[in-house]
């Protein structure tokens, strides 16, 4: 039987529920000061009204007065949510208030539960946010009694047709394992090591996407970015080899880079790791495709102005579309907010080719969790999605040294695995190109000479008469030849 579900009003959140929420259930939504859970509320709130139903926000912590200047804040409309407000008021302390046979819980209870009955009654809401139920602990005179009042609470606010969301601090003082039980789906929201994320430890009755995910707080609201799962993207394509559009370097790689496949791009500062990148992206620009580049280092006019130089007309291509270049500052954005970047240029403007350049700067997004394992799910979508990828990887050693393709563990990722080396010859430094590993073809043996001129790059014949190349300081076999 299929669910009717409840947008939550937040499109990434609504992604990691598979939907939304379940229609006519309560849900727990979890977290300290600070971590979003009103905001969260306001936006489920806002859905509902922009669904013309009727919603509810039952308040007993912040005032109403103050939720609707916070609203305002992030420029949230609440035209159409009704507020039932049981927070203290200021008059509680200036009559000092107090009770001298029964205790505060006795006393307050049931002119609060009476209140929160004649509203729903009256309203008929579809759609209602409690802020929070930790407060109704204080009323209860044990946990025997809170768990059952609690319970009894949800249950009367569902069985009248409600989709219930209620917040709880989830403290060590007041811990809230009990309202994990009673509530049909948990989500935790928490900040970390600088890092807000959102989780989803419960969700009855239906499939949701585990995990930590990211989200951000602006002065938009809340957006959420779910975790990448490669597996649940797919898209046909034809596994063609595309051309850089220099035959000889054509001929290294026996036609090219595959589409679909992932190819990562090794070796020192300054040897034409991003140039070589932005050849094949001038030959798709050609065909008319399109091809974006994920910059974590170079200003868009340092690339601009570079490629000018050595006749690749990337101005004119992203005049034309066939080229996006963006800026990525790492420190600003997390792993899944990258991903969903990638997601967006891929599924909305079929981007064919992508290059992050490079993994040293993507690492620095990394706050918590393991870099392998957010290359691999970034990677394998695009690889799934038919995506030519170009992994821009920097090794730290100018010439000599051990070789090694990277030194992040991510080369078993690769499809294609290319090398350029910074070579001294005779005293005068120069460049070379290689292939270490290609899955999908065979690729020539030898390396050649690698130029970067104002006419573009320009590959040579292969340097058979040279060994040691890799060492950075090669010598002739025949020195007749030299």
């Amino acid at each position: 039987m299929l669910q009717e579900r409840v947008s939550t009003g937040i499109v990434g959140l609504d992604e990691i529920l598979h939907g939304g929420f379940v229609s006519g259930r309560a849900y727990l939504l979890r977290g300290g000061p600070g971590t979003g859970k009103t905001t969260v509320g306001l936006h489920f709130l806002v859905e509902g009204v922009a669904q013309q139903e009727k919603v509810l926000f039952i308040t007993l912590s912040e005032s109403e007065s103050q939720i609707r200047q916070n609203a305002n804040y992030l420029g949230v409309d609440l035209v159409g949510i009704e507020f039932l407000d049981l927070s203290p008021t200021p008059e509680f302390f200036a009559e000092s208030q107090s009770y001298d046979i029964f205790s505060p819980a006795d006393v307050e209870r049931e002119p609060t539960t009476q209140k929160i009955m004649e509203c729903i009654e009256a309203l008929q809401p579809s759609r209602i946010f409690l802020d929070s139920i930790t407060q109704f602990r204080y009323l209860s005179t044990d946990e025997f009694q809170f768990h059952k009042q609690a319970l009894s609470f949800i249950r009367y606010l569902t069985q009248n047709g409600a989709t219930v969301l209620f917040t709880s601090e989830g403290s060590q003082s007041a811990p809230d394992d009990d309202l994990k039980f009673m509530s049909d789906g948990v989500l935790s929201l928490s900040y970390e090591q600088g890092e807000r994320l959102l989780s989803v430890t419960k969700f009855r009755g239906s499939d949701f996407s585990e995990g930590n995910h990211s989200l951000r707080l602006t002065s938009n609201g809340m957006t959420v970015f779910p975790q990448l799962r490669p597996v649940e993207f797919q898209r046909h394509f034809k596994p063609e080899t595309i051309s850089s559009g220099v035959p000889e370097l054509d001929e290294l790689l026996h036609g090219g880079i595959e589409r679909g496949a992932i190819t990562i791009v090794t070796g020192p500062t300054g040897v034409g790791k991003t140039t070589f990148g932005l050849q094949f992206m001038k030959e798709a620009a050609g065909r008319g495709e399109r091809s974006v580049v994920y910059t974590f280092e170079e200003t868009t006019e340092t690339i601009l102005h570079r490629c000018e130089s050595i006749n690749i007309p990337v101005r004119a291509m992203l005049e034309r579309g066939t080229l996006a270049i963006m800026e990525i500052e790492a420190l600003l954005y997390s792993p899944d907010e990258f991903a969903q970047l990638v997601r967006q240029e891929v599924e909305q403007h079929q981007t064919q080719i992508v290059m992050i350049d490079s993994l040293a700067g993507y690492e620095l997004s990394i706050r918590s969790g393991n870099m392998v394992r957010h290359v691999h799910a970034l990677c394998k979508y695009l690889q799934n999605m038919g995506v030519a990828t170009l992994l821009i990887n920097e090794i730290e050693d100018i010439a000599g040294g051990t070789f090694r393709a990277t030194n992040m563990g991510v080369s078993y990722l690769a499809d294609n695995i290319i090398f350029l080396r910074h070579l001294e010859i005779k005293g005068e430094l120069r460049k070379a190109i290689g292939v270490l590993k290609k899955r999908l073809s065979g690729f020539e043996r030898t390396l050649r000479e690698l130029e970067i001129t104002r006419y573009g790059i320009k590959v040579g014949s292969p340097l058979s008469k040279l060994r040691n190349i890799l060492s950075g300081v090669p010598d002739w076999t025949d020195d007749s030849n030299s």
